[in-house]
């Protein structure tokens, strides 16, 4: 099976979990409203689990759904600047992004693990569930950047010849 076909089923299996997290924070959403405005009787693991889910959606969506291109960008002096100056400043931005993912992972690992010992107030869902997606939040940063200085060397590289 090539890579871009395995990439694409990653992609698509990525979007339909990001989706089943979406969905299932709006039908808690839903049941929530519901109880409290219809039957005047709030239910506590709606807003604990909407808060959760609310998270996952957020971190998950940030680490694999949302292309680099649409996240927010200060380029005023990025358009300003010569490709050589531009293609400098994209590897330091990748270098800085992704080596303080890199310095921050260990610890927030670590306060994770820890934070299996706690529970949610209502539902006892351990924090390490809670925070996991940080996690895998720092990963992608760091994975995208080197990603990303590889582009950019290999596109310098191919101007040269």
């Amino acid at each position: 099976m090539p890579f871009v076909e395995i990439r694409k089923w990653g992609q698509r299996a990525v979007e339909a979990f990001g989706g089943l997290l979406f969905s299932s924070l709006f039908v808690v959403f839903i049941i929530q409203v519901v109880a409290r405005f219809v039957f005047d009787k709030p239910l506590p693991w709606t807003d604990e689990l909407a808060v959760v889910l609310y998270i996952w959606v957020i971190l998950w969506a940030a680490a694999f759904m949302v292309p680099e291109r649409e996240h927010v960008v200060f380029d005023l002096v990025y358009h300003c600047a010569p490709p050589g100056g531009r293609r400098a400043m994209r590897i330091v931005g990748h270098l800085m992004l992704g080596g303080l993912a890199a310095l921050g992972l260990p610890a927030s690992l670590d306060y994770i693990r820890f934070m299996a010992r706690e529970g949610t107030p209502v539902l006892g869902v351990p924090f390490m569930w809670v925070f996991l997606p940080f996690a895998l939040l720092l990963i992608s940063l760091i994975v995208r950047a080197i990603w990303q200085i590889v582009a950019i060397v290999r596109e310098i590289q191919g101007d040269e010849r």
